[in-house]
């Protein structure tokens, strides 16, 4: 498997004005990055996708992927995966082509993505404005789960602390699957880092399709940075009934939200959010479990 980090030497200029910058201002280091290469997605004889994301859990993230296209929904539906030879300038297995042999069934597209899926953007490629719009077989709407404020508002601290990649790198996004139950603990189910914030949505969505756990009801996603559109829909396709974000959502992401029955969060940051969707979700904290964070939240929502 790729590597996940890499050790680079940078030259490093400190200017905080101390004797010590003073006299030596450009320093030789050594940084950790997150490493960022290609994934070609295959369907059989057809190349269906190429992705740039950070290496690991590639599996999950081809089915997850499948799932957030509307190819499959089940895990009997995604028969096999495997890695195809492939190799760099230095013979070394690239691990960098996942080809997904689906059930003979399953309806596949008529053709690749025209173009490749770049860390930034995920529905780049598509054929047309109108395939951005996917049609889920799960409904967040019929979910009647409830949230405690408190509880959602503490998941981006939760979130940071599984980050591991993160934490040596201060370069991926996060995406967290949590379960909060009815007492107002909190329970993650799966973490997963990338480049990419729809990568780590996808290598999520796919563990969850994996392990038959789709759809995912009574769950709530909570991801680093901002909620796009796209990470709505991927939230749609798997049946998530909340999407909390640590930043903004777009104003297309909250119209998809509030079309598709999920509750949008964004701007949580421990004592206070907002929400853009799906208000009805969202509940006081049990009694004794964290006021001070739960009467900041509740005031902040116009409770």
């Amino acid at each position: 498997m790729g590597r996940v980090t890499q050790r680079r030497k940078v030259h490093k200029f400190v200017l905080d004005g101390s004797p010590q910058a003073l006299e030596h201002p450009v320093r030789f280091k050594e940084d950790v990055l997150a490493v960022e290469e290609p994934l070609e997605i295959r369907l059989g004889d057809m190349s269906f996708s190429v992705t740039m994301r950070t290496p690991g859990d590639d599996f999950d993230l081809v089915a997850g992927f499948l799932v957030s296209e509307g190819i499959i929904w089940e895990p009997s539906q995604l028969i096999s995966e495997r890695f195809c030879s492939g190799e760099d300038e230095n013979g070394v297995q690239t691990f960098n082509v996942v080809d997904a042999q689906l059930r003979p069934d399953v309806e596949r597209p008529d053709t690749g993505r025209n173009v490749y899926t770049s860390s930034s953007c995920g529905i780049c490629g598509t054929d047309s404005i109108e395939a951005v719009r996917k049609s889920s077989r799960h409904s967040p709407r019929e979910d009647d789960v409830t949230i405690p404020v408190g509880a959602l508002a503490a998941l981006p601290d939760r979130l940071r602390e599984e980050q591991a990649v993160f934490a040596k790198t201060g370069g991926v996004h996060a995406a967290g699957l949590f379960r909060i139950h009815d007492d107002g603990t909190t329970e993650l189910l799966c973490l997963r880092e990338d480049v990419g914030r729809h990568n780590a949505v996808d290598k999520v969505v796919g563990w969850a399709l994996r392990a038959g756990m789709l759809p995912l009801k009574g769950t709530v996603l909570q991801v680093s940075g901002r909620a796009s559109f796209e990470l709505v829909q991927k939230a749609a396709m798997a049946g998530i009934p909340v999407l909390a974000a640590v930043s903004a959502p777009s104003s297309l992401a909250a119209e998809l939200a509030e079309e598709s029955g999920i509750t949008l969060a964004g701007f949580s940051r421990g004592l206070s959010l907002n929400v853009y969707a799906g208000r009805e979700r969202i509940v006081a904290d049990p009694a004794g479990q964290n006021p001070q964070t739960a009467g900041d939240s509740i005031q902040s929502l116009g409770y």
